[in-house]
């Protein structure tokens, strides 16, 4: 299987959500009302507010959950260490795995030799994982065999939050290149749902225009657009 991410579920409205819950904090009157009374324009210009002045807590009320198949057990290693956010796994304890799917890092695929080399050792993995299988070995072991590349499937869910503070790691140009193109994907689908929430999402570049890295990759992104155009072939 190729990546895919797609957006499984939100919390409706998610911008007049954040804003109406920035409101109460400052009016006598309920959250439901706030929100029915709430325009775009005011929403759009609180949320700005709000991003700009780091008063975050609003948008926690708001949550995205993805479904994201085809990448990595490398990848979604690195996802379950944002743990402000939930996970279910497709499990190679209880899931059979069929015939090889691995993710092929680009620096391999490009040449046609390493690339060869690579996919004989995730064929001699699996042979190996089968014949375990087949010997009575249960999956929950002979899964040991296999490649941190084998293909997997999660579902993550993140509050506006949490996925704020995902994007400002993951989209930067020194984050590993599969979990930046996940974390491409993923803002390009919440934007679309919650523009308001999402307009100043991305790397410390473009939020803040200083990059916040030790190390900068020297090349720093300019626009939202500019990420969201980045596409990763892998």
């Amino acid at each position: 299987m190729s990546l895919s991410v797609e957006l499984l579920a939100f919390t409706p409205e998610p911008d007049k959500v954040v804003a109406a819950s920035a409101r109460l904090c400052y009016s006598d009157v309920s959250a439901c009302s706030l929100k029915e009374g709430m325009d775009e324009r005011k929403s759009e210009k609180l949320l700005e507010h709000l991003l700009k002045s780091g008063h975050m807590s609003p948008f926690e009320h708001v949550a995205f959950t993805f479904a994201m198949d085809g990448l990595s057990r490398v990848c979604t290693h690195q996802l379950v260490r944002h743990r402000l956010a939930s996970y279910s796994q497709q499990s190679q304890r209880y899931v059979l795995m069929g015939n090889p799917q691995v993710v092929v890092p680009p620096s391999i695929a490009g040449d046609a030799a390493l690339r060869e080399r690579y996919m004989e050792m995730v064929q001699k993995s699996f042979d190996t994982y089968r014949l375990l299988v087949e010997s009575g070995v249960p999956k929950e072991d002979a899964r040991y065999i296999l490649p941190h590349s084998w293909e997997t499937r999660i579902v993550v869910t993140m509050n506006a939050r949490e996925l704020h503070h995902f994007f400002g790691l993951r989209l930067c140009k020194r984050a590993q290149w599969e979990i930046r193109e996940v974390a491409r994907r993923m803002l390009a689908l919440a934007r679309e749902k919650a523009p308001m929430i999402f307009n100043m999402a991305g790397p410390a570049c473009v939020v803040s225009g200083k990059c916040k890295e030790a190390t900068s990759c020297g090349n720093p992104y300019t626009t939202v657009e500019e990420v969201l155009a980045d596409v990763l072939d892998f």
